[in-house]
């Protein structure tokens, strides 16, 4: 987890330290939905449903000028989890995404068209006592966001990002509901849609 916290800080340090005139940098708040499930490798748990939550948080954008690339990152407050004989149980995040972003300015409209592409690493602040009775539960994990959206009149986003959880974000707990045998695992799966504010 140190590793982890410590390349991260880096990273987001190196950004912040690209001279100035290589790059464009903006401050916001963005905000939405999150629709999320949890994929376990024992397919007698995976039929769990999709829970709802939201995430909210300031953002910091880091654009190449003339280049239509640059860098999204920021500090979100997340929600996310599952859904279990209609009672959801979504524990709370906060993530640090690092997004690759290109950007489609067209000519004589202000709309620009973008894709987003990178690591998500959320860390744990807080957990439904059901899950911590049921599970081991993991401090940090690592995902894969993908996302794509618009850009409108410079200063409004919206957009829509799915995160592939690629570590474990939960495991079985070995004495759980006696002696059944089951050993799995669980990873986050998580849809956002969003809207976001920059200055």
């Amino acid at each position: 987890m140190k590793k982890i916290t410590g390349f991260v800080v880096l990273l987001l340090l190196a950004f912040v330290v690209v001279p100035a005139n290589a790059q464009l940098l903006r401050f916001g708040v963005k905000g939405g939905v999150n629709i999320s499930k949890v994929h376990f490798s024992d397919k007698m748990l995976d039929e769990v449903k999709s829970s709802t939550g939201f995430q909210v948080g300031p953002i910091m954008e880091i654009g190449v000028p003339y280049t239509g690339f640059g860098i999204e990152t920021g500090l979100l407050y997340s929600q996310q989890g599952f859904e279990s004989e209609n009672e959801s149980y979504n524990s709370d995040y906060l993530d640090i995404p690092l997004l690759l972003k290109w950007k489609m300015n067209l000519p004589l409209v202000p709309i620009a068209p973008y894709l987003a592409f990178g690591p998500d690493f959320a860390f744990r602040v807080g957990t439904p006592k059901q899950i911590k009775e049921a599970f081991d539960t993991k401090a940090v994990s690592v995902g894969l966001n993908i996302g794509a959206g618009v850009q409108v009149i410079k200063h409004l986003q919206v957009g829509v990002n799915y995160t592939f959880g690629l570590t474990d974000d939960l495991a079985y707990k070995d004495n759980w509901v006696g002696d059944t045998g089951l050993d799995t695992s669980g990873k986050n799966r998580t849809w956002s849609i969003t809207a976001a504010i920059l200055f």
